[in-house]
């Protein structure tokens, strides 16, 4: 079981990776405008994602530092993760509980995001490898919408949550229209 808890973690290390290296051809100003039709920057997009993992992280370790019981990953674990994945696939915005635009980086370079995101990463990389193999089977991790997942769930919904807002960087940084420039 751990060898797939880190085989996904790897994946989705890699897809970050290529995020990161996309982002570091894009000019300064391109990652901190505003998109034409209101929204998040490309930089207030990645600082999203950084810290629903950052966030999540801590709330693993301070869960597991209070000891107690977490359920198995079973078949109503399973359906959570299915009906999460399915609601970041619809149109629909959602409000991002703590993540939101006003608790993010606005002005940020990326080199801030470069180094707050691969630590954010080699910490998840470590508590996975050092994680005890009692907790490998375990629903630990808290979603705000879906509840308790476990870690290959939990990894999941990174991936996906990820993958939806890839389309909103890309689309904060396309031009702006001719009547917006200055």
């Amino acid at each position: 079981m751990k060898a797939q808890i880190l085989q996904s973690n790897a994946k989705y290390g890699a897809k970050v990776a290529a995020l990161l290296l996309h982002l570091s051809k894009i000019p300064a100003e391109a990652l901190i405008r505003q998109p034409a039709k209101g929204g998040w920057s490309a930089a207030q997009t990645a600082w999203h994602l950084i810290m629903v993992e950052e966030l999540s992280l801590k709330y693993v370790q301070k869960k597991l530092g209070f000891g107690g019981s977490f359920e198995k990953v079973g078949p109503g674990v399973h359906w959570r993760s299915f009906l999460l994945k399915a609601a970041l696939w619809l149109p629909i915005k959602f409000k991002a509980p703590v993540t939101s635009g006003d608790n993010l980086q606005s002005q940020s370079t990326f080199a801030e995001i470069n180094a707050h995101w691969n630590k954010t990463r080699e910490a998840w990389t470590d508590f996975l490898a050092q994680m005890p193999e009692v907790l490998e089977d375990k629903a630990v991790y808290k979603h705000p919408s879906a509840g308790r997942l476990g870690w290959i769930q939990m990894l999941a919904f990174f991936e996906e949550h990820f993958d939806r807002h890839w389309w909103q960087i890309e689309r904060a940084l396309l031009p702006l229209p001719p009547q917006q420039r200055n």
